[in-house]
């Protein structure tokens, strides 16, 4: 191996690391928000996770850098150094902040008419698309032709034999 061969291999694994470095999901997480206790803090992080930033709407409290968002991740650790287990923290953002603040929404009380709405759309919409179907079909079949009557049939004669 040449020194040129080393060097560019040593540039592309560079380049590698960087990109895999960039593409993680960027932490919001302030070192003064961060608890000392190692386990509390990893209990903390995969709570955030499951916690919708009510200002971002579609990124966790963890990876949020709203102010909305650092009082939630706060409020998850406060609860966990106050003794809470990972569902009553939940559970208590939750009552005060609607259900919204899911990321993952329960499946349960009146979300069930939301996670049914997709699929009871679907049945119905390939119902009518059905019926239209069948409908056009009929619509389509030719009519039964009746015949001349005696009138139209001796005017008919007449045309042609002029």
């Amino acid at each position: 191996m040449t020194v040129t061969s080393l060097f560019q291999g040593a540039m592309r694994a560079c380049a590698v690391a960087l990109m895999l470095g960039l593409s993680a999901p960027a932490q919001a997480v302030q070192p003064d928000e961060v608890l000392a206790d190692p386990v509390l803090e990893e209990r903390a992080r995969e709570l955030s996770k499951d916690l919708r930033c009510l200002v971002c709407r579609n990124e966790s409290i963890d990876e949020s850098n709203a102010e909305l968002a650092r009082d939630l991740r706060l409020l998850v650790r406060e609860r966990l150094v106050a003794g809470d287990s990972n569902d009553e923290a939940k559970a208590f953002i939750v009552d005060r902040y609607g259900e919204y603040v899911l990321l993952r929404p329960t499946a349960s009380g009146a979300n069930w008419l939301l996670w049914a709405s997709g699929p009871l759309m679907l049945l119905i919409a390939a119902g009518i698309g059905f019926l239209y179907l069948r409908g056009r079909d009929t619509a389509a079949k030719p009519a039964v032709e009746a015949g001349l009557s005696d009138d139209e049939q001796k005017r008919l004669r007449e045309i042609l034999d002029d």
